[in-house]
């Protein structure tokens, strides 16, 4: 199997301490041995023999020798157990520890479309309840049928040696057994993998209305949200009980036929002792062992039951550990080591999301430097425009280039690195302020933090809150008003000094004064910068270098705010609709 395959490849560094557990869990259940050996002696000698009597007084010491024998084995398995456990644990903890940091570092590294495809509360779910369950399976799952293989496998040995005839008649029961236990398998397994499904759904409900608490407040639609969340976990929990119900209707069968293990012991072992053919010792010993048979067949379907939720979880997770981004860096990209220019051109570029198209030849040049306004109707591609700049998605056809050089071509952290971006859907860690705005450059001086934050028009609402710059903000930037959090966002683009900065409707939340002395601070920036500004506002693209209209995925309109106003077109007519208002005032 390919899961177990994994497991062992992901053991690598603990194998041999993971081996070692192994033989010592065999040594263990082999020690079981050592009680009914001894016990059939003790039994043959001082209890059922004619000379028992005699055997008491002549070989006293040679019964305290068995007797101290057995305490003693009793020690040194148990302590051998104990130590198995331990390297059990080290090993499966360890194992987990590596897994789970390489799909963190994995999922780190996806593209956009990675994002696009999986649930978040589906991926928290990988990372956390199926990792157990793959820790179970190493630590208990192989450990235990191990252990009751070794177990099943040394005792039916002895039982031959012992008597073959009782042996067979013991293991007459397996086969039915078996076929219980693979009865179960075939109808529980699709069980699990859809339990896990849900588990995922009822995750991702979870996830998304606390994160969204404030949505959900804001509409007074708590009784739904709690009423739609009671509907996924009862989902959950029918499923897990339709799992559960499944395999109590298979125990009581498997249960009873290990149980018919001992009626078989009483009924043929009573007829062989009263024939003679198996002394009192030999019955004692077979009947202190038979639950080394009846047990590793009843904890045979436990182990079906474990299986089965480990290979829908073990499947989940290789899922997310083999997946591999679409956009990396090419074997022979350009080394572009030095700050860039900032200059971007797009080369009749077209852009499809799975079969929509979302733009369509597109074409213009953006000089070092220029500020460049971007406008449209919601759903123009003005978002999937800029993405395509750092490379958060390709494009279909045609080129993107910055300096020249096809981004395609660009390693991605020599890209990204060049490129700030602030947008209206601000997200914000659950950090101080300083680290927020730090965040692209952790070892940031305090006064540059300060420098960036006065450009964002932040400074001022910092410094008025209980710690400064220090304030420890909530998750997603709670606490903060939008445009609060905006400010925020925008210094955190600023501090990385970028050579492209990309504004995705970032000042949308903000007052008109604040946004007028934001537009000012990035006039005077301190760094060269091309500047590319996602907006509705006419306050806000007017002053750009050139204004590109984005309708249905193509070029609309281009030029200056002038030539624009001239054209008549999509520009005029939202230049006219926000003055209007103003323009009556003036009359």
């Amino acid at each position: 199997m390919f899961q177990i395959k994994w497991l062992w490849h992901n053991l690598k560094g603990y194998r041999v301490m993971y081996i070692m557990a192994l033989c010592f869990s065999v040594v263990c259940q082999g020690l079981f041995l050592i009680y009914p050996i001894f016990g059939q002696t003790i039994v043959d000698t001082f209890i059922s023999s004619p000379d028992a009597l005699k055997n008491l007084e002549t070989k006293k010491d040679y019964l305290i020798m068995l007797c101290l024998g057995i305490v003693l084995f009793t020690l040194f398995r148990t302590s051998l157990q104990y130590l198995t456990n331990i390297l059990y644990e080290k090993t499966s903890q360890e194992m987990i520890y590596k897994i789970r940091n390489y799909l963190y570092e994995n999922v780190q590294r996806q593209d956009m479309r990675f994002y696009d495809r999986n649930r978040t509360g589906d991926l928290m779910t990988r990372l956390s309840g199926d990792l157990d369950m793959v820790r179970h399976a190493i630590a208990w799952i192989v450990k235990t049928f191990l252990e009751a293989l070794s177990l099943f496998v040394i005792s039916v040995v002895y039982f031959f040696m012992l008597d073959p005839l009782m042996a067979l008649c013991l293991l007459a029961l397996t086969p039915a057994i078996f076929l219980i236990a693979l009865a179960f398998r075939k109808k529980v397994g699709p069980m699990y993998v859809d339990l896990r499904e849900r588990l995922s759904i009822l995750n991702t409900a979870a996830q998304e209305n606390i994160s969204g608490n404030r949505v959900v407040k804001a509409f007074a639609r708590e009784d739904y949200e709690i009423e739609k969340f009671g509907e996924k976990n009862k989902d959950f929990s029918d499923a897990n009980k339709k799992a559960a119900m499944t395999w109590l209707a298979y125990f009581p069968y498997l249960e009873t036929t290990c149980q018919a293990l001992g009626v078989v012991m009483l009924f043929v072992g009573g007829i062989f002792v009263m024939n003679g053919r198996m002394s009192f010792g030999e019955f004692a010993a077979f009947n202190g062992m038979i639950w080394t048979i009846a047990n590793p067949m009843r904890m045979f379907g436990n182990l079906i039951n474990d299986l089965q939720r480990f290979m829908a979880s073990a499947n989940k997770i290789i899922e997310v550990y083999y997946a591999r981004p679409i956009i990396i860096d090419r074997p022979d990209a350009v080394d572009h080591k030095e700050r860039f220019k900032g200059e971007i051109e797009f080369k009749n570029v077209s852009f499809k999301y799975d079969n929509t198209t979302v733009l369509e030849n597109i074409s213009f040049k953006i000089n070092p430097g220029e500020t460049v306004a971007i406008m449209g109707e919601t759903g123009s591609g003005k978002t999937s425009l800029v993405n395509l700049i750092p490379r958060f998605y390709d494009a279909t056809s045609g080129e993107v280039l910055v300096d020249g050089i096809n981004v395609r071509m660009l390693k991605l952290n020599q890209l990204r690195g060049n490129i700030g971006m602030a947008t209206q859907d601000v997200l914000l860690f659950s950090d101080t302020i300083d680290g927020n705005i730090a965040f692209g450059n952790s070892s940031m001086p305090e006064n540059e933090v300060k420098k960036y934050a006065k450009l964002a028009a932040a400074d001022e609402f910092i410094s008025k809150m209980p710690e400064g710059y220090e304030t420890i903000i909530g998750e997603r930037g709670v606490g903060l008003s939008g445009g609060q959090k905006q400010r925020i966002s925008l210094a955190r683009a600023l501090a990385i000094k970028p050579a492209i900065l990309i504004l995705d409707d970032t000042t949308s939340a903000v007052d008109l004064e604040t946004e007028k002395y934001i537009q000012e601070s990035l006039k005077s920036l301190d760094f060269p910068c091309t500047k590319i500004i996602i907006a509705q506002r006419i306050s806000s693209t007017k002053d750009a270098d050139k204004i590109i209209i984005l309708k249905d995925g193509k070029i609309a309109e281009m030029g200056t705010h002038d030539e624009l106003l001239r054209l008549g077109g999509y520009y005029s007519e939202v230049f006219s609709l926000q003055n209007e208002g103003f323009e009556k005032v003036g009359a």
